[in-house]
């Protein structure tokens, strides 16, 4: 009783004097709940995230770092996107938004994500392309990949990168492009392992986290300008337990 009733004082208050979701409400009214730079700029966004920072969603920068990668592949032209770990479809809508002419699966997990998904994707008009599906595992993937010969995985699920990505369960990873956000933390050595995994078949591009500062923040409000800095790095930060990184797989035999 003592959790509902917390709970229910937490909805009542206010956004304007609670800090996080005072970020949240600024950033939904002055972006007009658009994506306004990055990669991406221009998506229609949902009002939530799933599992992860929202903010940084509607500024653009999030995962930012993958900027460069991002526009690789999509220059690559690929025929489809697997998103495994897709959330709310950041990644999932956004390259459909940039691809008109390829395909989208978004493996989610939580039915909230797989229903924000699905909202977002009719939000930019992309529906058509955007096909979202339940928990992801071995046999589903490689069903998908089946046949694909410029086929593009992303992967952010926590840790079950050590299952999912092993081409010796999966042939068809060892002619995919694959973008793989590393879980150290959940799995020691995991990045070393997938380094091997793939020796023979891709060259791998290590890519680390930054940081994320006050100034990545676009607005000032008196608000704003009361609260300690902590509280605007933490708005623009994503919630990560450790600097993270990831890894981007190219094919050799399509490596220039």
């Amino acid at each position: 009783m003592l959790r509902s009733a917390m709970k229910i004082m937490r909805d009542l208050i206010p956004d304007a004097v609670r800090p996080h979701r005072y970020f949240a409400a600024l950033a939904r009214e002055r972006t007009g709940q658009e994506v306004i730079s990055g990669p991406f700029a221009g998506m229609r966004y949902v009002n939530r995230s799933i599992g992860s920072a929202y903010v940084p969603k509607l500024l653009g920068i999030y995962e930012r770092e993958l900027a460069a990668v991002v526009e690789e592949i999509i220059a690559s032209r690929p025929t489809l996107i697997v998103d495994v770990g897709a959330a709310e479809g950041y990644y999932a809508v956004g390259f459909a938004c940039r691809l008109p002419e390829s395909r989208m699966i978004a493996f989610e997990t939580e039915a909230a994500g797989r229903d924000a998904v699905t909202e977002m994707a009719a939000l930019n008009d992309v529906s058509d392309r955007v096909t979202v599906m339940g928990t992801c595992d071995a046999d589903s993937l490689g069903a998908v990949l089946a046949g694909q010969s410029n086929a593009v995985v992303l992967m952010d699920v926590e840790g079950y990168e050590d299952v999912w990505l092993d081409p010796e369960k999966l042939s068809a990873l060892r002619s995919a492009t694959f973008l793989v956000e590393l879980h150290e933390f959940s799995v020691p050595g995991i990045t070393a392992a997938i380094a091997a995994r793939f020796a023979e078949t891709h060259t791998l591009e290590l890519i680390w986290a930054e940081d994320r500062h006050r100034s990545d923040f676009p607005w000032q409000t008196a608000i704003t300008r009361l609260l300690p800095a902590r509280y605007i790095n933490g708005a623009v930060s994503e919630m990560r337990p450790e600097k993270m990184c990831w890894y981007f797989g190219r094919p050799i035999a399509r490596t220039p």
